[in-house]
């Protein structure tokens, strides 16, 4: 077990690793490997255990009526999966979780992972959190989804990146990763990107992206 690396992950912030190894003595816990390409979970399978990446990465993804697959999110360790889904009435996962690489899983079942919370306050906060950060990555998600154009998705993105005044930003994502994240061909962000230099709203040179009208790609968010 890489305590060194559960002692970086949202869940298990400020605690040491000596004093996690003691916390996970305390209650049964499995580790799982998977493999790249392997299905974690299923959507709609209900979800009965915390389950954090020790090593690897996945990622979860959709299927939309229309047969597109539309990537919610990359999921690296130390991430955990589903934090909003272990408890409350819909226990079940809300998307595919596929590997994209070779790794472990830590999995602590629902009734020992309450009985950690109800025992460590600091990992109690820390659980609050997550699923409060969860809430709210959720739903900034679902606005993207809700745009009715690639241009309007794009505008949203820049500007929240801008949030704070900042007139220039410098993109983290890929133009793939942005498409996988808008549910949308890569081609299709390629070109928007474009439009939105044409139309002197942006500048882009490569990451970088300089906001030349705000007022402008504010209104594309209504479209």
């Amino acid at each position: 077990m890489n305590y060194n690396q559960l002692s970086v992950s949202p869940l298990f912030k400020g605690v040491s690793d000596s004093d996690i190894e003691a916390i996970l003595s305390a209650v049964p816990f499995r580790i799982r490997k998977f493999r790249m390409g392997n299905l974690i979970s299923q959507s709609g399978e209900p979800v009965s255990s915390l389950m954090i990446v020790t090593s690897g990465a996945v990622k979860g993804e959709m299927v939309d009526d229309a047969g597109r697959v539309i990537k919610i999110e990359d999921i690296p360790a130390p991430g955990a999966l589903a934090t909003a889904f272990i408890f409350g009435k819909t226990n079940r996962f809300p998307v595919n979780v596929i590997a994209i690489s070779d790794g472990e899983i830590l999995s602590i079942e629902k009734p020992a992972f309450l009985k950690l919370l109800m025992g460590n306050d600091i990992i109690l906060v820390n659980f609050l959190n997550m699923i409060s950060n969860r809430s709210q990555f959720l739903s900034e998600k679902i606005k993207f989804l809700n745009f009715k154009t690639i241009k309007g998705k794009l505008a949203q993105f820049i500007l929240q990146k801008a949030e704070g005044g900042n007139s220039t930003i410098i993109l983290e994502m890929t133009q793939n990763d942005l498409a996988d994240f808008f549910g949308v061909a890569r081609p299709s962000v390629s070109r928007a990107i474009g439009e939105l230099e044409q139309e002197g709203f942006i500048e882009a040179a490569g990451k970088n992206i300089r906001i030349l009208n705000k007022e402008g790609l504010s209104g594309l968010t209504a479209d």
